[in-house]
């Protein structure tokens, strides 16, 4: 709670005798990304408006200031700014916080194993409500995890070449987000680590060959204006953060408003997966029809980029280990998750 909110509901509590006050809020969401991202259109479009009608008819109320795409925090920067109080709510980006959310890109670093980012983004938003070690990493960066996990569908290879072998890809610099750069060890590709917001310039300038990156984010950005080369390799659905709160202003919330938020993360990622579900092909089949060449490797050109990659799952699992945040564990949890629930991974990264 910010200390104009303070001001007001204190106010309003001395007037009353101490009675249940009325609280008239102005909370801050932020995002990296601009609202041509799905993620970011359902904060606007679902997120808030289920908090706002959840809290019709009770003592409180939200006025909201909506900062996106960069205009209060750059994409890797929400959970900073949350965590400062510049803003009270942030789409926090785990996947460009790699060191303070390490154990929550378990997803980046096990490529190939289910595509499904439905089935992806519901179990890690039970992990982060029940399991102790990603909770821990949240509220060591004084946040309180809401919810509205942001689920990406299967990633594709977006080139400025055709890709027919993996040798195609040898010398090429390709940019891939966060951790997905390690994807690229063993084809003979340059990984350099990039994002959404840059890509298309970086392409059309040369400065990368190709990206890796999804449909529903590829046709927004219009990607395939610049990689007009669509290679379906089947890397996965991934997890890439989600709703979280200032934790200090959550605490001292009324647990009405709390309900009232994590209610709506709950809702924003239902409405969010449905959108995205609905859009994949589309999006794919557009694209197309805007120029781009789409082609799908068979099981043996997934099974050699997989083969040819280091386990980088299980280096990235010692590592928590030998840091005390049990990645091993977290690691066979999310894989066993995934095989129970039909996925049938290229390579079983937690086995080896």
């Amino acid at each position: 709670m910010n200390h104009i909110t303070r001001l007001t509901a204190a106010a309003v509590m001395l007037a009353s005798g101490g009675a249940a006050m009325a609280e008239e809020m102005t909370v801050t969401i932020v995002a990296g990304h601009p609202p041509v991202f799905r993620w970011v259109k359902h904060a606007s479009q679902t997120f808030i408006p289920a908090v706002n009608e959840a809290l019709e008819g009770t003592d409180h109320s939200i006025t909201w200031s909506e900062q996106y795409g960069g205009s209060l925090a750059k994409v890797g920067e929400e959970l900073e700014a949350v965590e400062e109080g510049l803003a009270e709510i942030g789409l926090v980006s785990s996947l460009f916080d790699p060191a303070k959310l390490a154990v929550q890109n378990v997803t980046y670093f096990t490529p190939f194993v289910i595509s499904d980012s439905t089935v992806v983004s519901e179990w890690m938003d039970e992990l982060q409500a029940t399991d102790e070690v990603m909770r821990a990493s949240w509220e060591a960066n004084g946040l309180e995890y809401l919810g509205g996990a942001i689920g990406i569908d299967d990633y594709l290879l977006m080139t400025t070449f055709p890709v027919e072998d993996i040798a195609d890809l040898d010398g090429r610099k390709i940019a891939a987000p966060g951790p997905a750069v390690n994807w690229l060890e063993g084809t003979g590709a340059v990984g350099v680590s990039g994002n959404l917001t840059t890509y298309y310039n970086e392409i059309k300038t040369g400065v990368y060959d190709g990206v890796i990156v999804f449909a529903s984010a590829a046709l927004p950005g219009k990607l395939h204006e610049v990689a007009p080369y669509i290679t379906k390799v089947g890397f996965g659905a991934q997890y890439a953060g989600g709703l979280a709160a200032n934790k200090d202003w959550f605490d001292g919330l009324d647990p009405v408003v709390q309900q009232a938020l994590r209610d709506a993360a709950e809702a924003d990622r239902v409405a969010y997966h449905a959108d995205l579900d609905a859009s994949v092909s589309t999006f794919l089949s557009m694209m197309e029809e805007q120029g781009a060449t789409i082609s799908e490797v068979d099981e043996a050109f997934r099974k050699e980029w997989a083969d040819g990659m280091d386990n980088v799952a299980k280096l990235w699992a010692e590592r928590l280990d030998a840091e005390g945040l049990k990645g091993t564990e977290v690691l066979k949890t999310y894989m066993d998750t995934m095989r129970a629930a039909g996925a049938t991974p290229v390579r079983n990264w937690d086995q080896e």
